[in-house]
Formats: C-alpha cells, sequence, structure tokens
C-alpha cells in the first residue's frame, strides 16, 4: 500500500480544484455543480464548501447524481441507489460534473446518460480527485484533476474520506 495523498495534500488538492474551477467560471451565473453518488459527493461537498467561503453562497447551485441505472454493468452485480438531488433546471448551463477517481470513463458515460434526463446543458466538464489516465475504455479525458497517477490494471486507488473511514487519504493498493 502506497499514499498517494495524505490528509493535508489532499486538503490542499480540494482548495486548488476548487480556485481553478472558479477561475474558469468566474461569476457562476451559467454553471452548476453535480456531485456524482456515492462517492463523489464527499469531494463536491468539499467543493463547494471552498466556494461558498470565496463567493456568495447564493450563486453556487449544487446537485447530487445517482447513476446507479445508467451504468452498463447493472445487470451483472448488485448495486444499490443512492437519492439524485438536482433542484435546478440543467438546461443551457455548464455543469461541473464531480466524481472521486476516474478509471475507465464507465461512470462518466453513465453520468452524460442520465443528465439528459434534466435538461440538455449548454457544456459539460469533469473535475475529478485522481485520474488513472492510461486505463481508459472510453475517450473521456477530466478538466480539472487533482492527482494524475499510472497505475496497472491490478492495482486500486482507494480514497479514504474523513466523513465515512475516518481519515482523509488516497492509497495505491
Amino acid at each position: 500500500m502506497k499514499t498517494i495523498l495524505s490528509g493535508q495534500q489532499l486538503s490542499l488538492t480540494v482548495k486548488r480544484l476548487a480556485h481553478q474551477i472558479l477561475e474558469n467560471n468566474l461569476l457562476l451565473t451559467d454553471t452548476v455543480i453535480i456531485g456524482l453518488q456515492p462517492r463523489g459527493i464527499f469531494l463536491s461537498d468539499r467543493i463547494v464548501h471552498e466556494l461558498q467561503s470565496i463567493v456568495d453562497p447564493a450563486l453556487i447551485r449544487y446537485g447530487k447524481l445517482d447513476i446507479t441505472f445508467y451504468r452498463d454493468d447493472v445487470r451483472k452485480s448488485l448495486h444499490i441507489a443512492n437519492a439524485t438531488d438536482i433542484p435546478f433546471s440543467i438546461e443551457n448551463r455548464h455543469v461541473v460534473l464531480i466524481d472521486d477517481v476516474l478509471y475507465t470513463g464507465r461512470t462518466i458515460r453513465a453520468a452524460l446518460d442520465a443528465l439528459l434526463d434534466f435538461g440538455r446543458p449548454s457544456k459539460v466538464s469533469l473535475c475529478v480527485l485522481v485520474d488513472r489516465r492510461f486505463n481508459r475504455e472510453l475517450p473521456i479525458q477530466p478538466d480539472y484533476a487533482g492527482k494524475t497517477i499510472d497505475t496497472f490494471i491490478s492495482q486500486k486507488v482507494k480514497v479514504c474520506w474523513k466523513e465515512k473511514d475516518e481519515k482523509d487519504e488516497v492509497v495505491l493498493i
């Protein structure tokens, strides 16, 4: 087991990602932030919290998206659905999708399919904490990445969140 990001590094990475999102969407007027259930919401909650400390919280539109039934592997294994909470329209808005790890790209493909049920965004950007860049099965790349790593297919990236796992850390197993 190898530590990729310590708790302090993870905290700094979240701040950097929030600032990068704000840098490219300065007024946040036509931007919405969508965290992917289940584990992407830990990152999106923290990014939104960071943004709220920088800009007027009323400017931030934040939702959570469950993609369970949009996955192409839903029939192969048991998936437990989570709540989707998008209390606003995404029609003609810039959507920033947030997830913890980008691996094969299949989760993001499912998220793009699910988003269409809520309207047609003008643009979709992807923000991830960890990009496992050489393991992609689909042509999907992040616009914002906290850490880019090269891994073997046999390795796993585990993101530990204080809220769920009692400590903040990203490890390679």
